[in-house]
């Protein structure tokens, strides 16, 4: 009767519902039998005994950079073997759908922190197509392991429309310009796409030799361009993505008067960038969340802000780190390619002064600018890790920012340290966590590779939620929980999935509840041989996973993915925002 039985275990519906032991009857790829009575097992090939576990929607994870990495292991491994069954691509501005290849390299590379030789390496040996249908058709030719969405980005638009060099110049788009960057937006509509994605924040820069250190292309969009754009996403009912200034803090209030319907238009879904507790600003999560919600009722808007449930840890080797941008002196240090370079100009008096003159600013910004809560990891002087930046500089009778440049210029990449610049507060994680205004993604899955590792966030939040029941300070169900991290955001963007009920596709992922715990933080490197042999960072603990099914198939089990996973067969589908699962 079933192609798949998974016996015993206790069911999540994904929209909230009490949850229940249950058996669950796969056929065709899709639940046929969600059964309180045991199902007959006659003449079923696979039975999954799921007896003290949770059967679980497969997770959403709807801020990713993946659009190089699916060309080139589109199993997406690290994902998937977290419980992630669908991933959307085309985040903050950036996809490859119809810019050229070298465009493409040079708007990924630097914002992404991606070997910019590889990028274009993949790009220039994979991208075959020339539209965005032909992109959804060559997803689906290849061996996809999880289900891919995709947002069309902004600065992949006007790239392809204006040519990079215009793009990124000050000459605001023609009206030729905008007529066809509509036509194009509303073909990857057509095709399927979620929406488009933005980026307003200044910070975002270009890779390469060309444009290097240019602003991506759609910070340059005045908000002419943006409302063109905006009126296709409204007529269609389709979604904004972006990332606002965050230089410029009040620049969010534009997203929230663009998304408003105020009684005479259709409002426009806005999922925005991000809903952090930072060091830097520990009120501003509570003013952003805080404002949001009553704005979206006396407005008619409906602006979400995308939250990472765990604390924010960044690692860096030397001064590569996304969030260095901000500033003049890192952004310059940024600007160079080659380690020596980065070293001559660490070492000059002028630019230490520069330097010191930003670390000392009293400016907000993403960095908390403490050096005594950053610590070395690794280090050719091994006299050095396991401490702090400012302990390393008290020893020395030395600036903390002084030591940290020292260390820099002696030692480049091979220096490498870790700090947390948000989401260290419990309880702010958890009131956030359940914020209305408040949607669960921002995990950056497949890049910043050697600074971050978000993959498995859907299951630190679970394992939250048990430790917060266990302590006697229930902050949210369980059911709750898997909802906001499957249901919730499935609904919100338009996509078929993230419920497992009788007729949804069975991307499913079956979870051992006494997996859930500090393991899950634990720090790995997992080799990318494939892609220029960067190491990825990566937490990751194979125990809270028993098993992932994508369209019934069982991909991955006790560690372990299948025979063929990701290189000779395809089990996930693109999931289009008009389109039913295939």
């Amino acid at each position: 009767m079933f192609d798949l039985i998974i016996k015993g275990g206790r069911w999540f519906d994904g929209a909230g519902s009490p949850s229940a032991l249950r058996d669950l009857g796969v056929r065709g790829g899709r639940v046929a039998a969600v059964s309180a009575e045991p199902l007959p097992q006659a003449g079923c090939p696979r039975v999954l005994d799921a007896g003290g576990c949770w059967v679980l929607p497969g997770f959403l994870d709807v801020h990713t950079h993946y659009d190089v990495e699916v060309l080139l292991s589109p199993g997406l491994g690290e994902s998937v073997r977290h419980g992630v069954t669908t991933v959307v691509l085309g985040n903050c501005s950036l996809s490859g759908v119809y810019c050229a290849a070298d465009d493409a390299a040079d708007l990924f590379s630097r914002v992404e922190a991606l070997p910019h030789a590889d990028v274009l390496d993949v790009l220039k040996r994979h991208r075959h197509w020339s539209g965005a249908d032909e992109y959804v058709q060559a997803l689906l030719a290849r061996p996809l392991g999880p289900n891919v969405a995709a947002f069309l980005g902004h600065s992949d638009l006007r790239a392809y429309v204006m040519g990079l060099g215009r793009a990124v110049g000050a000459d605001p788009a023609s009206g030729q310009d905008l007529d066809r960057m509509t036509a194009l937006l509303n073909r990857a509509l057509d095709a399927g796409f979620l929406g488009l994605s933005t980026a307003a924040s200044t910070f975002f820069r270009l890779g390469g030799d060309r444009f290097r250190s240019a602003r991506l292309p759609s910070t340059f969009a005045g908000w002419r361009e943006y409302r063109a754009l905006h009126r296709v996403l409204r007529a269609r009912g389709r979604v904004l993505q972006s990332a606002p200034d965050a230089a410029r803090p009040w620049s969010s209030l534009r997203f929230l008067l663009a998304s408003a319907g105020l009684r005479a238009r259709p409002r426009l879904k806005t999922s925005l960038l991000a809903a952090l507790d930072p060091k830097t600003a520990p009120l501003l999560s509570a003013l952003r969340t805080g404002l949001t919600g009553p704005a979206n009722r006396l407005l008619g808007a409906e602006v979400r802000w995308q939250h990472l449930p765990v604390p924010y840890e960044l690692y860096a080797d030397g001064i590569d780190l996304a969030l260095f941008e901000e500033f003049g002196a890192t952004a310059a240090a940024l600007h160079l390619r080659q380690e020596a370079e980065r070293a001559r100009l660490l070492s000059r008096m002028a630019y230490r002064r520069w330097f010191r003159r930003d670390y000392d600013s009293r400016l907000p910004r993403s960095w908390h600018r403490d050096l005594y809560d950053a610590d070395i990891v690794s280090c050719p002087d091994e006299g050095v890790v396991g401490r702090s930046f400012g302990e390393v500089a008290d020893t020395r009778g030395r600036h903390p920012a002084e030591t940290f440049l020292d260390l820099v210029v002696a030692h480049g990449p091979r220096l490498r340290w870790r700090t947390t610049i948000a989401n260290d507060r419990p309880h702010v994680l958890d009131r956030l966590a359940d914020h209305p205004a408040v949607q669960m993604g921002f995990t950056d899955s497949g890049a910043h590779l050697r600074n971050m590792a978000h993959y498995n966030f859907a299951l630190r939040l679970l394992a939250r939620v048990l430790a917060a029941q266990a302590a006697g300070r229930p902050f949210m169900t369980v059911e709750r929980a898997v909802h906001r991290l499957t249901g919730e955001l499935a609904d919100w963007f338009g996509l078929r999935a993230g419920t497992l009920r009788a007729g949804d596709r069975a991307d499913l992922v079956v979870v051992d509840p006494a997996g859930l715990d500090e393991r899950l933080a634990a720090y790995h490197e997992a080799p990318m041989p494939d892609f220029g042999g960067v190491r990825r960072m990566v937490n990751r603990s194979d125990a809270a996973v028993r098993a992932v099914c994508v369209a019934g198939e069982p991909v991955f089990e006790r560690g372990v993915f299948a025979g063929g996973y990701g290189s000779a067969r395809r089990t996930g589908t693109f999931l289009g925002a008009d389109r039913r699962c295939s």
